[in-house]
């Protein structure tokens, strides 16, 4: 259609990237506002509070790129995200979750590496915290929500007024040549 404005995934190593931003973003601010549900809260200065969100945020983002990179070797394509996101997002999703759980058991119930405050809400037959499962359940899916959406590309308006979403429109004209132009290589 003429005139419309047309929005386009974008190509998979920038909704990586885009991903791995959004996911680092979201954790570390959910790191920070779960604290209080952390025994660290209360009994750990605030350089040992900021080193824990610091180190647990990258754990998240492992976690969360981790699981992506498993679901698209697993299930993935060239034409990702255009096509087989819900399926990708989803064996990311259950993948993360699943890593979660296990992660948060073994550093609470066996290693002790990290206690829940009495403010932790927890699953009782597991003893895993909720805060930890409501953020893989929201951070993720919402950063690859973002990530593979059409924000951030930009429109650019072509000779017929339509729009398109050529990401780098300058590189791509640089390159191009008019019908009437030879290469220097194909001059005599």
């Amino acid at each position: 259609m003429v005139g419309a404005a047309t929005w386009a995934r974008p190509d998979w190593l920038s909704a990586i990237r885009r991903y791995v931003l959004a996911a680092a973003v979201g954790n570390a601010a959910w790191e920070m506002a779960q604290m209080p549900l952390y025994t660290l809260w209360q009994r750990g200065t605030p350089r040992q509070i900021a080193l824990g969100v610091l180190h647990c945020t990258g754990g998240d983002v492992l976690i969360a790129a981790g699981a992506l990179i498993m679901a698209l070797l697993l299930v993935g394509s060239s034409e990702w995200p255009r096509t087989g996101l819900a399926r990708t997002a989803a064996i990311a999703l259950l993948a993360g979750l699943a890593y979660t759980i296990y992660s948060e058991y073994l550093n609470t119930a066996i290693r002790g590496t990290w206690a829940y405050s009495d403010l932790m809400p927890t699953l009782p037959w597991l003893g895993t915290g909720l805060a930890p499962l409501a953020q893989w359940l929201i951070v993720p899916p919402l950063a690859l929500t973002w990530a593979t959406s059409s924000h951030g590309a930009a429109r650019v308006a072509t000779a017929n007024g339509a729009f398109s979403t050529e990401r780098y429109p300058l590189s791509s004209a640089r390159c191009q040549h008019r019908p009437d132009e030879r290469r220097m290589s194909e001059r005599p």
